[in-house]
């Protein structure tokens, strides 16, 4: 792996890039905070990036006098565009590929904690499935063990927006790339062989405590991707069902999204 590349800073935030491989570069942020506190590492949705968060992953390092680290997928952002098709194993490749090159990289033999969001939030499940040694709990937004109808629905609803032109916005964010990413996601949900993608079997094995959030008007989830993870995982796991909340908890009802995941953040802190 190639050294890191660094690039400028900006008040609390360290802008930098990783080259991942000779051809992929990955773009991060990095917030400071008490660095004997966990690390907060921050998960994007399907379309999501970086700069999509928001303030939030900055709010929640700040409440919880925690360090952070927010970075774009490859595909996403300000990150190289995707090389290949995606396959029915893309988000393992996310999970067991990507994010330990990223992990190891930027804060080595630190402590931290996944906050992921949709595709995140599955990808940081895979990821626990692993029990890293420094992985110290998870918590999930609108994450997906299975494909469900309700999922199905959303994304032929999102397709068709996306051809009448009402996705323009994702452009500020993905520039070029826009039109792959969206295609990569809508397409990979939308085939028929990826109906039968399910990672309930790795729940067993995710043995860090977790926390999982999900809007009770969630357009591409239901309480039963909430169930399965809390029943199935062997951490300790506790559901927070936000209410006049759809996809983005951290955005859509924000205060309270942040006083429960500080919460929980603190929990663990006072455990180490």
């Amino acid at each position: 792996m190639c050294p890191l590349q660094h690039l400028v800073k900006q008040g609390i935030r360290e802008l930098s890039t990783l080259q991942l491989t000779y051809d992929e570069t990955i773009f991060y942020t990095l917030i400071k905070g008490n660095e004997k506190n966990c690390c907060l590492v921050f998960l994007h949705e399907g379309l999501g990036c970086t700069k999509m968060w928001n303030d939030f992953p900055q709010r929640l390092c700040r409440k919880t006098q925690c360090p952070g680290l927010v970075y774009d997928r490859i595909g996403y952002g300000q990150s190289s565009p995707l090389k290949k098709d995606r396959t029915v194993h893309y988000l393992h490749d996310y999970a067991l590929r990507e994010l330990p090159n990223v992990i190891e990289a930027v804060i080595p033999e630190r402590a931290f904690i996944l906050i992921g969001h949709s595709d995140g939030g599955s990808i940081s499940l895979l990821f626990g499935a692993e029990n890293p040694p420094d992985l110290k709990g998870i918590v999930t937004e609108a994450a997906h063990v299975f494909v469900d109808t309700v999922t199905l629905d959303g994304i032929r609803l999102a397709d068709k927006a996306f051809k009448r032109g009402k996705f323009k916005g994702l452009a500020k964010y993905h520039g070029d790339k826009t039109e792959q990413l969206f295609k990569a996601w809508s397409d990979t949900w939308q085939r028929e062989s990826f109906g039968f993608w399910n990672i309930e079997y790795a729940l067993p094995s995710v043995q860090c405590p977790l926390l999982v959030i999900q809007g009770v008007d969630d357009q591409y989830g239901t309480e039963e991707q909430v169930n399965s993870i809390v029943s199935k995982s062997s951490g300790g796991a506790e559901a927070f069902f936000v209410k006049d909340c759809g996809h983005a908890p951290h955005l859509d009802q924000a205060e309270a999204v942040l006083d429960r995941i500080s919460g929980f953040v603190g929990e663990i802190n006072s455990r180490r």
